[in-house]
């Protein structure tokens, strides 16, 4: 399938709604790192057909609070999805998924490395079905190397990427993890980027392909500009205090604040925010190049000096002075924030099993293809019978498949 043709109205290209209208993907993936990237691409107007196992499925349905049968998380990145229960396991079930991808336009997949290829349904096999198809594939550590059937989580990738060790305090050489699935999320929002860029490629007559996407690479890619700026230059050079240290979170007299002053403008703000001329004065602090080899040493000052007010007293005192700020929100604030409510950035929807919830809506705005939120995360093999009707499989067939347990 290629994209939704743009209709020409006098002298203007007015798409349909969704900049991926039109575009069909399988979604054979479980957790995080391809759900959550699928999700976004459903957002932006894709169908995507969420292939799961008989029975449990994708575990994520059951990490968390559940209501409705329903973990919370599983809803927020499943939306936008049909529900599809099939045993690839199963002979029938392989040719039910070929027969998926012979209609679509982009496979995902996040089994180990060799996995999809023995059960018939890797790229090759795919491709056979469909040459157009564009397959990706998500791995923890890569296909290839000395870890690659290694299994992986977030938490494993987030140690072995160097998260842990960027979130330590300076000088403690103790880890620490984002309290986060943040590294699955990185690597789906490079399939995501990912799928948009092949699908590009494919529309000026590139075609199909495969492309491979590792967790331990996207991580390592995310981190580096900042994380790794000590190990960039090959040689000899001074090394600096890590960028990192720049993240100092002051403690107030009633919560925390941070107060992010990069530019010397900035700078001399903050101190007039403090009233502490005397810094902006300072050799040790003065420009940005002495401000960075003395950050352990000014933030200790700062921190001292922030301790002094309240929240309420230093957000003002640094908007006043066009310092970046802001008051650290907790979960429950982030409800009430004035921009995010301003911004109608959560949105509230019913769910039909597991009632009213709540999450962000899409971050991308598209002034003229907008992305939207059709539909609820389904429950398992909600979807079954739909489409496997819209591949052309008749009633009796589809029957046949249930009688022998390889749909759901």
């Amino acid at each position: 399938m290629a994209f939704s043709p743009i209709k020409i109205i006098a002298g203007r290209k007015t798409p349909m709604a969704g900049v991926l209208n039109g575009i069909r993907i399988i979604d054979m993936t479980a957790n995080v790192s391809g759900p959550f990237g699928a999700a976004m691409l459903g957002d932006m107007g894709a169908d995507v057909i969420k292939l799961e196992a008989p029975g449990l499925g994708d575990l994520s349905r059951y990490y968390g609070p559940m209501r409705g049968g329903m973990a919370a998380g599983f809803t927020v990145i499943n939306r936008n999805k049909r529900a599809v229960a099939v045993d690839l396991q199963k002979p029938e079930g392989v040719q039910v998924l070929l027969k998926l991808a012979k209609g679509a336009d982009v496979v995902l997949q996040n089994f180990r490395p060799g996995v999809v290829d023995r059960l018939g349904v890797g790229y090759a096999a795919c491709k056979s079905a469909n040459p157009g198809i564009i397959y990706v594939s998500i791995s923890g550590y890569g296909e290839t190397g000395p870890r690659a059937n290694d299994p992986v989580y977030d938490p494993v990738i987030q140690a072995a990427s160097g998260f842990m060790m960027v979130q330590a305090e300076p000088g403690s050489g103790k880890p620490v993890p984002v309290r986060n699935i943040v590294c699955d999320k990185i690597a789906s929002m490079n399939v995501a980027q990912g799928v948009l860029g092949a699908l590009f490629a494919r529309e000026r007559g590139a075609g199909g392909q495969h492309v491979k996407i590792s967790m331990l690479d996207a991580g390592l890619a995310f981190l580096w500009p900042d994380a790794m700026s000590n190990h960039t230059y090959i040689g000899e050079f001074p090394p600096m205090p890590e960028i990192g240290d720049l993240y100092n979170l002051p403690l107030a007299k009633d919560g925390y604040v941070i107060g992010f002053a990069i530019t010397d403008a900035q700078f001399q703000g903050l101190c007039r925010a403090l009233e502490r001329p005397d810094l902006a004065a300072d050799p040790r602090f003065a420009q940005i190049t002495s401000r960075t080899a003395n950050l352990l040493e000014l933030n200790k000052i700062i921190s001292a000096e922030f301790a002094k007010h309240t929240i309420a007293e230093l957000t003002a005192r640094l908007s006043r002075e066009q310092v970046p700020g802001a008051k650290i929100n907790s979960r429950a604030d982030l409800l009430n924030d004035p921009q995010i409510l301003h911004n109608k950035a959560i949105v509230e929807a019913e769910h039909p099993e597991a009632g009213r919830l709540r999450y962000p809506k899409p971050p991308i705005t598209f002034e003229g293809t907008p992305s939207t939120i059709r539909r609820q995360a389904p429950q398992l093999g909600a979807h079954t019978e739909e489409v496997l009707r819209e591949i052309g499989m008749s009633p009796d067939e589809i029957a046949e498949l249930r009688s022998g347990e390889v749909v759901a």
